[in-house]
């Protein structure tokens, strides 16, 4: 028995529950994600709970070795921690990563007002050429595959349907990116894949 999760309401031992859950799946919550329908930011439920819940949710995760953090000032809980376990990126996947990191970097240091930013597919594959990394277009069903997967952990958010999914479509890039690497790891990071052979390599998050 549990006795700050006992005292509960049953509606709040199920939010809590939820938020854990949540959290364990997709590794980051965001304070405030895209709405498609209203066309705007608005403020995450699933970030609230957490919140207010945050330092039972951090005992629970410690028991597993996990650290849950909060970083304020772009608005992240998130977890970290070597007992985690990863889940291995495509190459695809890993090159996207990397190269989000550095326009999300680039438009932050013009002195952005904002935490999310926006760019296109096509800004993606302009940067990897230029890295020599994209020898040929990848297919749709990969870039598909590929911007489900970084959507899944809080990293991105397509605002076209990935049925119309093409180059000029617009993607936002979550603050979350911030906490998966540093600004100089990816550029090393690219720059350690030119030259390379066009494999399979995988890489976790």
């Amino acid at each position: 028995m549990i006795p700050y999760y006992e005292n509960l309401r049953e509606e709040e031992k199920e939010e809590v529950t939820q938020s854990i859950q949540l959290l364990y799946k997709q590794t980051f919550l965001l304070e405030r994600k895209f709405e498609k329908k209203s066309g705007r930011f608005q403020f995450s439920r699933d970030f609230r709970i957490c919140d207010k819940h945050l330092e039972f949710i951090r005992s629970y995760f410690a028991i597993s070795g996990i650290s849950v953090i909060e970083n304020s000032q772009i608005g992240v809980i998130y977890l970290q921690g070597e007992n985690l376990i990863g889940e291995k990126l495509p190459k695809l996947a890993t090159l996207y990563l990397l190269t989000l990191k550095l326009i999300y970097d680039e438009h932050m240091e013009s002195v952005s007002t904002s935490v999310n930013i926006y760019t296109k597919l096509s800004d993606i594959h302009e940067k990897l050429a230029n890295y020599r990394l994209l020898k040929k277009q990848p297919s749709v069903t990969e870039v598909k595959r590929t911007i489900t997967l970084l959507k899944k952990y809080q990293i991105v958010e397509p605002l076209d349907t990935l049925e119309d999914f093409n180059g000029n479509s617009q993607i936002i890039i979550y603050p979350c990116i911030n906490v998966v690497l540093l600004g100089d790891d990816a550029r090393a990071l690219l720059e350690s894949f030119n030259g390379g052979e066009e494999d399979d390599d995988e890489s976790e998050i």
